[in-house]
């Protein structure tokens, strides 16, 4: 992906101790995609006395994404769904939601805290999904080999965003109206999405988290996700890098500690010097694991830039937080060694249709085996220090 073609998002940082229900923490650090659905409101669903086939009220559904642009962390879908009569008094009279972009990150995080509160209004009348595709499941889609097709990066949130409305309708929701804000050329994204839900009515509009409040509550879900995913990543993956870094610094002043000969009579200006030198690896470590935070995860960001510049394996790069597709990374794993870049892999292409079983044969010479180092011929030649 061109990082100069970068949506205008927030890069704005959440850091609230609220932790919504769609963090799936394991999940997240193993780098898998998946999906949370909030419980539907009871007044959503028809009634216990309802007959066989009954609907519920008519509700509309609102879509919108946070973090398509990040080089680092999951883009999050999200869509929020409620009665017609209630979007614009509920939403947008009574709770003032808005594009998450003109929010501050302690509002996101209070409407959404309110949404997953019982016995809210929002909370009773409401309901919610999200799709959190990670990083790398992004990236395995738009670096497919020659063999398979390319999954884009639109396809990928086509795909998102036709699972979670089936998602609802699947849980009894009548959902009469959806509202998308756009990924692309509004009419034929429209037109995709009037051809998998013919019955309801779809409007994709540019703009639509601030046109429309279901969207804008959308928005919200998505975004506080997105925030908090990015948090429990760093506290997990990113701040280890920092840590280990921290933990070599003190090893190193440890042992110049050990190797220096204090006289005897200056024993407890020994203790005292150990003392300040364990006070000042500490802060050390926190001085580090500040100067490596990657920031907003956007490669606008000088943080994330510089965190990736120093935390990246020459061979694998980054783990499943960082979008390895994006130019951003891309260009610095293909840097000249000189410049910090990686180690050159080539990976063979197989073609099935010319492929023969005799390939996996011994070569002979004058029907005789060559003699081949087994070990070699298996596992591959050894790899320079470099590559470490």
């Amino acid at each position: 992906m061109d990082d100069s073609q970068q949506p205008d998002e927030d890069t704005s940082l959440s850091t609230t101790a609220f932790l919504p229900p769609s963090i799936h923490e394991a999940a997240l650090i193993a780098g898998d995609t998946y999906s949370h659905f909030s419980p539907v409101p009871p007044s959503l669903l028809p009634g216990p006395d309802a007959p066989p086939g009954a609907a519920g009220p008519p509700c509309c559904l609102g879509v919108d994404e946070a973090g398509r642009g990040p080089v680092l962390g999951p883009m999050v879908y999200g869509v929020f769904y409620l009665p017609l009569p209630l979007s614009d008094p509920l939403l947008r009279a009574a709770h003032r939601f808005d594009d998450s972009k003109v929010l501050t990150p302690a509002v996101r995080a209070a409407l959404m805290q309110t949404l997953c509160t019982p016995a809210t209004d929002l909370h009773d009348a409401c309901g919610w999904a999200v799709t959190s595709l990670s990083a790398r499941n992004i990236s395995a889609g738009m670096l497919r080999g020659r063999s398979a097709a390319v999954y884009n990066l639109n396809a990928q949130a086509m795909d998102a965003t036709v699972a979670l409305i089936q998602g609802v309708l699947r849980r009894g929701v009548n959902v009469r109206e959806v509202y998308v804000d756009t990924i692309g050329p509004p009419a034929a994204y429209q037109a995709k999405l009037e051809r998998v839900f013919p019955t309801i009515k779809i409007t994709v509009a540019k703009k639509a988290d601030s046109l429309y409040p279901c969207v804008s509550a959308a928005s919200v879900c998505a975004k506080v996700t997105r925030d908090v995913a990015l948090e429990v990543l760093w506290k997990a993956r990113g701040r280890a890098a920092a840590v280990a870094a921290a933990s070599a610094a003190s090893a190193t002043s440890a042992a110049a500690a050990a190797a220096r000969t204090y006289p005897e009579q200056d024993g407890e200006k020994e203790e005292d010097e150990e003392d300040k030198e364990k006070a000042g690896d500490e802060a050390g470590e926190q001085e580090q694991d500040e100067a490596m935070a990657w920031g907003s995860g956007y490669p606008s960001d000088a943080r994330c830039a510089s965190w990736l510049r120093g935390n990246m394996h020459p061979v694998f790069g980054w783990g499943p937080e960082c979008r390895m597709s994006w130019g951003t990374a891309k260009d610095m794993l293909e840097a000249a060694p000189s410049k910090g870049g990686g180690v050159r892999v080539d990976w063979p292409e197989e073609d099935p249709d010319t492929q023969r079983v005799t390939d996996f044969f011994a070569a002979s010479k004058n029907g005789q085996e060559e003699k081949t180092d087994e070990l070699a011929a298996w596992f591959g030649t050894p790899a320079g220090l470099e590559a470490f």
